[in-house]
């Protein structure tokens, strides 16, 4: 080999070796090599945003609890469903069935003594009656609108579902327990008696762990921990004759919200301090709790003094009060899937409202059975419920 040619030979090897060193440092470091990032970055996408009850569906957004209720955005399990309004008569042992783009009523419904809420199912497939006295519960199916067996379950004032699915907890109120079942047969899994009186709505932190219960007769709150099935946690609310009713987290699940309908307002709390919570008077008989689909609004129903008041979690102030023409009592509802109406049971007046969430005019006032009460508003966004008349993550 002449002397030129070996040493443009030798040049070229220099150059291989030199290219493959960068290339093997590289590949070392993670700098470029497609493999090496995707083996990084898997352990953090991987990673829940927030650490929630195993068995949990994943929260989808820890800034807002609400995330999966936006407006239209029904589950497969439900978007074939028809829309319906479900009003449970305490007084008449019926359930009325309202159409809500007619605002009539398309059927009633007989079920048990004294039905107090019509709560969806965990995995959204069934409406449970809850006969408080009649000791029952009725399932309706939402795809048909048609009554089942009733189960026998004792004293159901209202009924909830643990975020994993794997229970349903039964508020017995006059029981004074917290009654943990099988969330399909109902079969009774563990019984958690408590000391205060009136057990009776309640709602889940943000990560699913524990939830806040008001016992409206002894105006106490209780904390209990979810996968415990325990009470860890009891005050007395700084009101005398508080009567604690409807429950709702915030959007950013950091304060819990508890009407009060003797106090005329709501109590703020801190659900992970339990600490004393403030009131923020909103009107006279403070019942229920809707969060708009938006998680910019909550309605308070204000049900001494026929008015809704609207308070905005963004301001934390309420901004709005509407109040129903020739009055009213308007008492549990929900908000329509669209996120257009709030409808709302009017508990003395055998009726139920329809109300313009975008100007507070009422829409309609439909005449019911008589004590209606727990109103379901079905189907609604969401991917599962917790039960009560219709609370969905």
């Amino acid at each position: 080999m002449h002397a030129r040619t070996l040493t443009r030979t030798l040049i070229a090897g220099l150059a291989l070796v030199a290219l493959a060193a960068c290339g093997d440092g590289q590949q070392r470091s993670g700098g470029t090599d497609p493999s090496a990032r995707a083996a990084k970055a898997t352990p953090a996408e991987r990673r829940p945003a927030v650490d929630g009850l195993p068995g949990m569906p994943p929260v989808l957004d820890p800034k807002d609890v609400y995330a999966a209720d936006r407006p239209n955005k029904l589950s497969p399990v439900v978007k074939d469903f028809p829309s319906r309004i479900y009003v449970p008569n305490t007084e008449s042992d019926t359930v009325t069935v309202i159409d809500p783009k007619t605002y009539e009523v398309i059927d009633t419904i007989p079920v048990g003594r004294q039905p107090q809420h019509v709560v969806p199912s965990w995995d959204l497939k069934t409406l449970w009656v809850n006969n408080d006295r009649g000791n029952t519960l009725t399932p309706i199916d939402p795809r048909t609108g048609t009554a089942g067996t009733p189960v026998d379950v004792h004293d159901p004032y209202n009924l909830y579902f643990t975020p994993d699915g794997k229970y349903a907890v039964v508020m017995a109120s006059l029981d004074r327990q917290l009654v943990f079942r099988d969330p399909h047969t109902m079969k009774v899994e563990k019984t958690v008696p408590v000391t205060c009186y009136g057990v009776n709505h309640a709602d889940f932190s943000l990560d699913g762990r524990y939830f806040i219960v008001s016992c409206e007769f002894s105006g106490e709150l209780l904390k209990v921990d979810t996968r415990k099935m325990e009470v860890v946690a009891q005050q007395s609310l700084p009101f005398g004759g508080a009567m604690p009713q409807d429950v709702k987290v915030s959007p950013d699940g950091k304060k819990f919200y508890i009407a009060d309908m003797k106090a005329d307002g709501m109590w703020v709390l801190d659900g992970d301090a339990f600490t004393t919570p403030t009131l923020l008077p909103t009107g006279k008989g403070a019942h229920g709790l809707y969060v708009g689909r938006d998680s910019r609004e909550m309605y308070v129903s204000n049900r001494g003094e026929g008015t809704v008041s609207v308070f905005d979690f963004t301001r934390d102030e309420l901004t709005k009060k509407w109040r129903l023409p020739g009055g009213g009592s308007p008492d549990m509802g929900g908000v329509s899937a669209d996120g257009k109406v709030l409808w709302l049971s009017g508990r003395y007046d055998a009726e139920v409202y329809a109300i313009d969430i975008r100007t507070g005019k009422q829409l309609a006032r439909i005449k019911v059975g008589s004590g209606p009460h727990g109103l379901a508003v079905y189907p609604q966004p969401g991917r599962y419920s917790l039960g009560h008349t219709g609370i969905f993550r």
